[in-house]
């Protein structure tokens, strides 16, 4: 079916109407927009933030929308609890992508965030989407959640999946646009996986590193940008505690991979203009961080021609931090 509503913000009306047309459909809106929603084949999730050709904005009463192409072969919403999470590679098409949101702060997050690199089919059946969030003047005082349209279910420790087959002449193709580099100097590794850390190696000498973070006067506006065989994912920081000395984290850092800090970024606004590929029709699909939208005050501001939501984290094949993923569907010959 011709998809008869395009990837940009919509009225919840609009969404109504092509969700009873029978159209497939990847969503982000606020609780209360999303819950006026009926029941069809779409997944979605809470967020309150959005890139559009305005610039970044704030709407509580509208839903970003991401349709799915004409051409998809079959498209199958599905949700997943936190001892399923392995599934949603093996169950994600052979030949297609996989679109999928996580409530921020559930099980289901932690979860996925540790252990994503450990499943069977991992960066080969690609997996992208974004991490929920609630605005951020109601941190705390609202639930995020993920809804799973097929079956009416509103979800907080649980994630939503839309499985997507794509016909032979086309393919998924995953991008990471990071502004973020390393700003050299000596390494930092860390002995466990977690989110929550407070001994580290420093050049090979064992530190505190809430205690390094503040004797040094480093900015935890820039993440810590690891070193991932030769990717650079980032890992950004949500809290320093110098009482009890611990440093909680918006993603998990690993054992055995390089750290860093990050350089300071200027100008947000033209570090996305001068990174993201001037590709004619743009990616299929995009969403940004909101710590990129809140420290470099992106609001009214435009990240080059890319439209998308604002999340709580990114996905592309595992959770990232303070990157903008793109999701482009080529022709394949």
């Amino acid at each position: 079916m011709p998809a008869t509503i395009s990837a940009t913000l919509q009225s919840i009306p609009e969404v109504q109407a092509a969700i009873a047309a029978g159209e497939p459909l990847f969503l982000a809106g606020s609780r209360s927009a999303l819950s006026q929603l009926p029941r069809g084949n779409w997944v979605g999730g809470t967020i309150s933030y959005f890139m559009t050709p305005e610039g970044g904005m704030h709407a509580d009463d509208r839903i970003f929308v991401t349709p799915i192409p004409s051409f998809a072969l079959a498209t199958r919403a599905e949700d997943y609890g936190p001892d399923e999470l392995a599934r949603i590679y093996r169950d994600a098409p052979a030949h297609g992508f996989s679109l999928l949101v996580l409530p921020c702060g559930a099980r289901v997050h932690r979860l996925f965030a540790e252990q994503a690199p450990s499943f069977d089919g991992f960066l080969l059946r690609p997996v992208v989407g974004w991490v929920t969030g609630v605005p951020v003047d109601r941190i705390g005082l609202e639930s995020p959640a993920v809804f799973n349209g097929k079956t009416g279910a509103v979800l907080e420790d649980r994630c939503a999946v839309l499985h997507v087959g794509l016909p032979p002449s086309k393919m998924a193709d995953l991008d990471i646009v990071n502004i973020f580099e390393s700003a050299g100097g000596e390494a930092i590794r860390f002995d466990e996986t977690g989110f929550r850390v407070s001994q580290c190696r420093i050049g090979g000498k064992t530190v505190n590193l809430a205690d390094y973070i503040s004797e040094h006067g480093i900015s935890t506006e820039c993440p810590l940008v690891g070193d991932y065989s030769g990717s650079s994912i980032n890992v950004s920081f949500q809290k320093v505690d110098p009482v009890a000395r611990t440093v909680d984290l918006y993603a998990p850092v690993f054992p055995g991979v390089d750290y860093r800090f990050a350089k300071p970024v200027a100008d947000y606004e033209q570090a996305f203009a001068q990174q993201i590929a001037a590709e004619p029709g743009g990616p299929y699909f995009s969403c940004n961080c909101i710590l990129n939208y809140l420290y470099g005050q992106l609001e009214g501001k435009k990240t080059g021609c890319i439209t998308g939501p604002i999340t709580f984290g990114e996905i592309a094949h595992q959770l990232l931090n303070q990157t903008m993923v793109q999701l482009y569907l080529r022709d394949i010959g």
